[in-house]
C-alpha cells in the first residue's frame, strides 16, 4: 500500500475512532436525555459520569502513541461490556462499530497489536 494513503487511513480511523468515544462520553457527562433514557434501562443510569470519564480518558490514551497499546486494550474491554450489556437487554448493537473502527485504526497504527507479541523491555 502507498504510505501516504496509509497515513490518510490511518489518521482517518483512528480520529474517527476516538471521536467516537469521545462524543459519546460528552454526551454522557452532559446527560444527554436520549443517552440517560437508554442507559437507565439497562440499570447503569446512576454512573453515566464516571461511564463518561472513562470512554474519554481511555480514548486519549489511544490517541497518545506512547500509551496507545493500553488505550487500545481498556477501549476493546469498555465496549465489550457494552456489547455485552446491549446483548443481555436486546437493545440495538450501538457498541459494534466504535470497537471495529477502534480495531482498525490500532492495526493500521501498530499491525503487531494483533499479530506477534510486542519486543521484551530490559
Amino acid at each position: 500500500m502507498n504510505p501516504k494513503i496509509k497515513r490518510i487511513l490511518t489518521i482517518t480511523f483512528t480520529v474517527l475512532a476516538a471521536g467516537m468515544s469521545i462524543m459519546s462520553g460528552v454526551m454522557k457527562l452532559i446527560g444527554s436525555p436520549e443517552i440517560v433514557s437508554t442507559l437507565s434501562k439497562v440499570g447503569v443510569g446512576a454512573y453515566l459520569p464516571m461511564l463518561g470519564l472513562m470512554e474519554i480518558g481511555f480514548a486519549l490514551l489511544f490517541l497518545y502513541p506512547k500509551t496507545m497499546r493500553i488505550g487500545f486494550i481498556l477501549l476493546c474491554c469498555y465496549f465489550a461490556g457494552a456489547l455485552a450489556t446491549e446483548l443481555s437487554h436486546g437493545t440495538p448493537f450501538n457498541a459494534v462499530l466504535p470497537m471495529a473502527l477502534i480495531w482498525i485504526a490500532a492495526f493500521l497504527r501498530d499491525p503487531r497489536i494483533f499479530l506477534e507479541p510486542a519486543p521484551a523491555r530490559s
